[in-house]
């Protein structure tokens, strides 16, 4: 090939690798911008002084005096539209039975969307669910809830030839001249004396408890979870890991049938699905050995070490390759056993290879749902204490994901805390990854000093 064409091709090559780089940051930009973004909102947001009451009550934080003298300005804001309520219900009781009857159902919808705005109304007995008895403790969510207020849903059923279309109707227009037609005008001028928002940084997102599935509180429970799931994995799938990679490496002999047989199963069980791995583990660690009565971490744990066995032996016989056959060499000739040499100089020298496919293990193991649907995970739970971690299952920030988007039944009012552990779980692996590179690059240093 003549220079220029070499030239040309390298400059090809060039431009293809650059390309594929560009496209590669956009991609990367374009998954992890609203993941970044959004996820945010569940550490920053403008809470109103409904959150500051939840975090008083629930959580025992806040000053009670400065909260008590917030919630006795908003009652203040507030009296006016309760005020107005009680001239409407005076209204009602001189109309019709029909015109009551109609103006009854019209207030029932009203005062719904009052309650989800800003709690309880005076006169109401005590909510069964904790989310009945606060209004809405993030602005944002409580922009949504006025225009409930403001607006009725109904349906459009003119046209026989397609679906009834939703139409937004003033409630306004249910009210003309009586006591309530100003209500609609100075809710939305006063909402903010209502609700007092201001912006909130709210770190007990990761430390708090969850209070009622989710509406308040935050995800300690799925962290702690996540963590035992993935420690107790790497404890498990490790030591078999790295042992079995010695064995085929430095004892095995390459050509017999039998370590052939072993390869291949090796290489068929890192491409089975997840799935199945859940179902096994529910077969042989619950049902078979009974390491647990039910789901439990440590059911989940070995299910996820059976999952990432073949990561860690691969990558971990790979290290073991990578080490100059002179290190081997030299320690044999100096009298050193075999093992001796394999502990004391291959295994050390390798050790940052091995270090780099245990954290990608981690990462994988720390996002898997379907192997611990079956052995480990549950929707809602309690932190668990260390001892606990035998016999009980805890939730995960992988499953109570999918649980939160596809079965909740809130699932619009609590978006951010679905954004919020997906922001979680990813900056939990990032910082496994970032753990093992400034640990590879310090034993690194090491064996080079």
């Amino acid at each position: 090939m003549q220079r220029g064409s070499r030239e040309l091709v390298d400059r090809a090559f060039t431009g293809v690798g650059l390309v594929s780089i560009v496209l590669l940051a956009a991609a990367l930009l374009t998954l992890l911008g609203p993941i970044v973004l959004r996820g945010l909102g569940a550490f920053v947001f403008r809470g109103t002084v409904e959150h500051r009451r939840v975090l008083l009550e629930q959580f025992g934080r806040g000053d009670t005096e400065e909260v008590q003298r917030e919630l006795a300005a908003a009652r203040a804001a507030r009296e006016p539209v309760y005020d107005m309520i009680a001239a409407f219900e005076r209204e009602m009781k001189q109309a019709g039975p029909a015109e009551r009857r109609a103006m009854g159902e019209s207030l029932d919808g009203l005062k719904a969307a009052l309650r989800e705005l800003l709690g309880p109304l005076p006169g109401d007995p005590d909510p069964p669910l904790l989310r009945l008895r606060f209004g809405q403790t993030r602005w944002d969510r409580a922009l949504v809830k006025l225009q409930s207020v403001l607006w009725r849903e109904q349906y459009d059923y003119s046209d026989p030839t397609v679906m009834g279309r939703k139409v937004l109707v003033p409630r306004a227009d249910e009210f003309r001249g009586t006591a309530l037609e100003p209500l609609f005008d100075r809710l939305p001028a006063e909402l903010e004396a209502m609700l007092r928002p201001r912006w909130t940084v709210y770190w007990g997102f990761l430390f708090d408890r969850s209070r009622d599935a989710h509406f308040f509180g935050g995800i300690w429970a799925e962290l702690l979870g996540t963590v035992y799931l993935t420690v107790g994995a790497v404890l498990f799938a490790v030591p078999m890991g790295v042992a079995s990679a010695i064995y085929l490496v430095e004892y095995a002999r390459e050509d017999s049938r039998p370590v052939r047989l072993l390869r291949t199963c090796i290489s068929t069980l890192a491409g089975v699905p997840s799935i199945v791995f859940g179902l096994f583990g529910l077969a042989f660690f619950i049902n078979t050995l009974h390491v647990s009565s039910s789901k439990s971490v440590l059911a989940g744990s070995l299910t996820l070490a059976i999952l990432i066995l073949p990561l860690v032996i691969r990558s971990a016989e790979e290290a073991l390759r990578a080490v100059p056959h002179t290190y081997k060499e030299a320690s044999l000739s100096l009298g050193a056993g075999r093992w001796r040499t394999v502990a004391t100089v291959i295994l050390p020298a390798a050790l940052p290879g091995i270090l780099t496919g245990v954290v990608i293990s981690m990462g994988r193991a720390a996002g898997e749902t379907a192997p611990i649907i079956f052995t480990a995970a549950v929707s809602v739970g309690q932190p668990l204490a260390l001892w606990e971690v035998f016999s009980r299952p805890t939730p995960a920030l992988p499953w109570n994901i999918y649980n939160l988007c596809s079965e909740h039944q809130a699932v619009d009012e609590i978006r951010h805390v679905q954004y919020g552990m997906v922001l979680t779980l990813v900056a939990l692996v990032l910082l496994l990854n970032s753990a093992a590179i400034f640990i590879r690059a310090r034993i690194s240093g090491r064996l080079r000093g």
